[in-house]
């Protein structure tokens, strides 16, 4: 656990998510794993951090949820990644409404005609982790000895007095929400370059500033961004206060040049929406792979888009590693679109000495290598033949994948555990990898708009030891002084770039690389020292700006996580605006908009009234729902002997239950009780081992009346029959009782 934090804690998009937009990290899901990881990283990047950190609440909370990571067995560190940063989504994630054709034409319609392979690819990423390695449950960071060092870190509150003055005041008058936002975003950092370096030693690990200034968010990003030479220079910040109302002049978001665009919430006739979801983790480490299916009897093509957070790689042997280099592979995987041209520089002579050189140094096995036989065409033939829905049978196919979107982090795990019906075994093959420059071009979809392709290194998860027993530890270089460290438990030392190079890598961290946009933030940067008076101010997503301080490619600007689709803030986030929310003068908004687009432009923050409104019926509905049920439902336990019990599904019942209190926004959809139903005799009986509930009639007749859905399934309790001998004395009895 260790490794795989110190990994993490390393990659600078998402720590500086949780340092920089620590208000965010909100949550009503148990068990807060978002608010237990922004403790942890408080804490490793304070400037009073301990020697030490035990995450004992991130522990906790995991394996509350994950039963595997109990106890003290070993564990995976991949496995344990991507159960962190599946919690990590799941709690910060945000609903993004998109819009869809009503109508769409399939992807395997449009892919049906003459297209040649080399268009697409195919690609699935299968996540294969292993329960077989230590977690460790302190996390450590080294004893800083330079004291002017702790200028890089986060400031103490007591400590923290920022020279700034307030160059405008918005008056606006609001009710109950009177939020003053005074951030100082527009503080210049005092330090130089030469300052910033200083400050770093030997032994130190990841050193952040965090103040809430909007310097920051161009300038304390990138060790290269810090060699360039700053002034120091007072800078001004400003208060901003959130209205109830909207302006006169509606939508708020208007723009102050024609340049400045509006983003129109009026959807087609023809277009409908649809609900998706995303986050931080999301933002940082998903990407997209397209697969393909060629028949070869037909030559039908069906095509899928697949989302993966990790490549999981194999580790090619002897043969593979020959296939993959000879000329009459390159020759076909070139024609098939596949990773061919990785090699196609490659000559029989190097060829031949690499060959001989393998049989007694072993082969020589690249990242490359890895990437080239995950995304290799695969025949489908044999057992494995492909299922052809133009053909109607099973056909011989060709499996391609290509990467349509890389990830701002690309996470990399090598296979090399193998775990057989009676015993596991592990892959001691050295990968090469490079520090600097992985080229994935060869992997790229040719209709992909991807622009930045090249990928540094930020952190490699080692594992020592064999399949059934071992260690981990992690090498991460520094985001600030570009040196890199080792991690291992308490210990944490400077080792050299060979050192990192020839260790035996099973986790991957790479990061987007790019030159301009670091000139780029440099620039913004410079634009800051001018201090242009600014008659209007906007507002900015502080994630966008966390974006643009720590991506290589950020996008466009996008301020719809703090405003509505009518352009005002929503009721439930006007609490914490100051949050969400940067104010930039007008000359910084000009040319950030002008370079990246987006929007839409605010100057004006104030509670949607609409907004308000619908918030009030839902949580009036909430109200009402949740009373009957619970009415209804008394009265159905008090019912000693009821004759008729209606079944529910749970999986739809958790989802009401959600929405009614008010853990989940959106209601339900139609009651849908398929899953748990089998139909007998033309009617809908319950399913054994289903997952249901039983409610009352009323109470299905309520809910069936708001929601619809079903099909109804009725349980009727069996009667118990009553014996012939008992029926002839109770009317023996009777009819003598009679007669008296």
């Amino acid at each position: 656990m260790n490794a795989a934090l110190q990994a993490l804690s390393n990659c600078p998009p998402l720590t500086h998510f949780f340092l920089d937009c620590g208000g965010l990290a909100r949550t009503d899901k148990k068990p807060a794993i978002c608010k237990s990881y922004l403790k942890l990283m408080t804490e490793l990047w304070h400037k009073s951090r301990p020697g030490s950190v035990v995450p004992t609440g991130l522990f906790q909370g995991i394996k509350t949820v994950n039963p595997t990571f109990r106890g003290y067995s070993q564990q995976d560190a991949q496995e344990f990644l991507r159960c962190l940063m599946d919690l990590l989504h799941e709690e910060l994630k945000e609903p993004v409404v998109e819009l869809e054709d009503a109508h769409p034409m399939s992807v395997e319609d449009s892919m049906e005609e003459d297209k040649s392979q080399s268009d697409v690819g195919f690609q699935t990423c299968e996540s294969c982790g292993t329960c077989d390695k230590t977690e460790n449950d302190a996390i450590f960071k080294p004893v800083l000895e330079d004291p002017a060092e702790t200028t890089m870190l986060i400031q103490d509150d007591d400590n923290n007095s920022i020279a700034s003055k307030d160059w405008q005041k918005e008056k606006i008058p609001s009710n109950k929400l009177k939020q003053t936002n005074s951030m100082e975003d527009l503080e210049k950092d005092v330090h130089t370059a030469s300052e910033a370096t200083e400050c770093l030693n030997n032994q130190g690990t990841v050193k952040v500033q965090i103040h809430g200034r909007f310097s920051e968010y161009i300038s304390d990003v990138h060790m290269n961004d810090i060699s360039a030479a700053q002034t120091s220079s007072s800078n001004e910040g400003m208060n901003s206060r959130l209205s109830n109302s909207p302006p006169k002049s509606f939508p708020s978001c208007s723009s102050l040049a024609p340049v400045h665009k509006k983003v129109s919430t009026v959807s087609s006739p023809k277009r409908k929406k649809r609900k998706k979801y995303r986050s931080v983790i999301s933002d940082i480490f998903d990407g997209t792979i397209i697969s393909s299916v060629q028949c070869l009897t037909c030559d039908r093509l069906s095509v899928t888009l697949e989302t993966f957070q990790d490549l999981s790689l194999p580790i090619p042997g002897k043969e593979d590693l020959a296939k993959l280099h000879s000329a009459s592979h390159q020759t076909s995987l070139v024609k098939a679109g596949s990773c061919g041209e990785a090699y196609a520089p490659q000559g029989w002579i190097a060829f031949f000495m690499e060959y001989f050189k393998s049989w007694f140094w072993g082969p020589v096995v690249t990242l490359q290598d890895c990437l080239a036989a995950f995304f290799a065409r695969d025949e489908l033939k044999g057992d494995n033949m492909y299922s052809c829905g133009r053909c109607k049978k099973l056909r011989n196919g060709v499996k391609f994948c290509k990467v349509q979107k890389f990830p701002e982090i690309l996470c990399i795990h090598l296979k090399r555990f193998r775990h057989e019906l009676m015993f596991s075994t592990k892959i001691g093959t050295h990968v090469s990898f490079p520090l600097e420059g992985l080229d994935l071009q060869p992997f790229l979809a040719k209709d992909s708009p991807a622009q930045i392709v090249t990928y540094d290194l930020l952190s490699v998860i080692c594992h020592h030891g064999t399949a059934s027993s071992g260690h981990y530890i992690a090498y991460c270089r520094n985001n600030l002084n570009n040196l890199w460290y080792e991690f291992d438990d308490q210990s944490v030392t400077e080792v050299s770039e060979s050192t990192v190079q020839n260790a035996e890598a099973y986790v991957l961290f790479y990061r987007k690389s790019s030159e301009e946009a670091q000139r780029e933030r440099r620039r913004i940067s410079g634009l800051l020292n001018m201090m242009e008076p600014s008659l209007l101010q906007f507002y900015v997503s502080r994630q966008w700006l966390n974006k643009f301080k720590t991506f290589a490619e950020p996008g466009p600007i996008s301020n719809n996580d703090f405003l509505c689709m009518h352009g005002g803030v929503p009721p439930h986030k006007a609490n914490f605006i100051e949050d969400l929310v940067v104010m930039l003068p007008q000359n910084i908004w000009d040319n950030l908009y002008s370079r990246y687009g987006g929007g839409p432009a605010v100057n004006h923050l104030y509670v949607c009234h609409t907004c308000q409104i619908e918030s009030e019926r839902i949580e009036k509905r909430r109200k009402n729902e949740l009373e009957m049920f619970i009415r209804l439902n008394r009265a159905f336990q008090e019912e000693e002997s009821p004759s008729t019990f209606y079944c529910i599904s749970m999986q739809w019942f958790r989802e009401w239950e959600g929405f009614v209190k008010a853990k989940d926004n959106d209601p339900p959809g139609p009651i849908d009780n398929a899953k748990i139903a089998v139909t007998k005799c033309g009617n809908a009986v319950l399913k054994q081992g289903a997952d249901s509930g039983q409610i009352s009639e009323e109470t299905w007749n309520f809910l069936q009346s708001i929601y619809g859905g079903g099909p109804e399934i009725i349980l009727r309790p069996p009667v118990p029959p009553v014996e012939p001998d008992i029926l002839q004395t109770e009317e023996k009895i009777e009819l003598e009782t009679h007669g008296l």
